[in-house]
């Protein structure tokens, strides 16, 4: 859906020149609606990315991306470097300059009906969340499930949002013809940590209220803890408590993943951490002395500290490495994708 009372043949005079440069560039648009949030619409030339086969993340997934940058504004998010190759900075400018495909369900049927070979798995979430504030107004996923739902090709999604719960009749008919899975990241019971690390987000309880929707729906849902933030909501008392609140929420299984911080999204979030949390400052500089990963020692005892509470809950354990449990449940990657592995348009 688009605003009303707004041509699709011009170009907002705050137009970032980078963007209006591009091929397929429409317009940008801004609403008080969305204060401070500029959205660039473009036309897709396809909707389908294929990763190469020889990427060291993904390697021959097929991920679809309605949406680039992300009003969640988490600062920790691995997809902000991708915001680097239209010219635009990985911190203020992927939470604000929000790239929408309008026409990548059109693009995707065409693409479908003219393919011989259809993809095994389409993955979203795998770079931005399509069901940020911005899906509710463009309402692109509807189109975008019944079209893979038509050629029964099976799709998994990940998401932060409540708003998923609009499109679960859709989701249910869906999985009468193909595999759907459906993940829901809840990592942040305390709510004033949530607020200030991942302020766009929708609230821990209405988060764990989809859980149970979907639940409800007759359709399983993996929730992911992720990130697990080292000595913010890394305790036993912590990880007990948010286990519980998953699994009591009918989680189906969950699966954990310690803060990941790649170049670049390093520097946003020991930002966010030297503002909010500077006795912290040093010890994640430590922490994530050798490069995007925790230490071992670190990752080991969160191992350690996570499991036995997993399977009190009466939960499947997580198998051995991250990627097999991704794979496991239709999400491959148990790291974020390299932001050159995806295409932008």
């Amino acid at each position: 859906m688009r605003w009303s009372g707004q041509r699709t043949d011009r170009v907002d005079g705050g137009t970032l020149p980078g963007l209006a440069r591009l091929s397929g560039f429409v317009r940008s648009v801004r609403t008080p609606e969305f204060r401070g949030v500029t959205f660039h619409e473009v036309h897709a030339r396809s909707a389908l990315n294929h990763v190469p086969e020889d990427a060291r993340m993904l390697p021959g997934e097929w991920t679809l991306n309605p949406y680039r940058g992300c009003t969640h504004a988490c600062q920790y998010c691995f997809a902000r470097p991708t915001h680097t190759r239209l010219g635009l900075g990985v911190a203020e400018d992927f939470d604000r300059e929000i790239i929408v495909k309008t026409n990548i369900v059109e693009v995707l049927r065409a693409e479908l009906s003219r393919r011989r070979r259809l993809p095994p798995r389409v993955a979203f979430g795998t770079n931005t969340d399509v069901y940020q504030r911005a899906e509710g107004r463009y309402e692109l996923m509807p189109g975008i499930i019944d079209a893979l739902a038509g050629h029964r090709v099976p799709f998994s999604i990940l998401t932060k949002s409540p708003l998923i719960r609009r499109d679960l009749d859709r989701l249910v008919a869906a999985s009468a013809v193909t595999t759907v899975h459906l993940g829901l990241s809840i990592s942040l019971l305390d709510e004033d940590l949530r607020e200030s690390v991942e302020f766009g987000t929708a609230t821990t309880a209405a988060r764990l209220a989809t859980v149970r929707a979907i639940a409800d729906a007759g359709l399983e849902c993996t929730v992911f803890l992720s990130p697990v933030l080292p000595h913010l909501n890394d305790t036993e008392a912590q990880l007990e408590e948010l286990v519980g609140a998953v699994a009591g929420a009918g989680a189906t299984s969950v699966l954990y993943t310690p803060l990941y911080l790649s170049s670049g999204v390093k520097d946003v979030f020991l930002t966010w951490l030297r503002q909010a949390r500077p006795d912290l400052l040093d010890v994640y500089t430590r922490l994530y002395s050798s490069g995007s990963e925790a230490v071992r020692s670190y990752r080991d005892g969160l191992r350690s500290r996570i499991l036995p509470i997993i399977e009190r809950h009466g939960l499947p354990a997580p198998d051995e490495t991250i990627e097999d449990r991704f794979a496991l449940h239709g999400f491959r990657g148990g790291r974020p994708p390299e932001p050159t592995a995806l295409t932008l348009f």
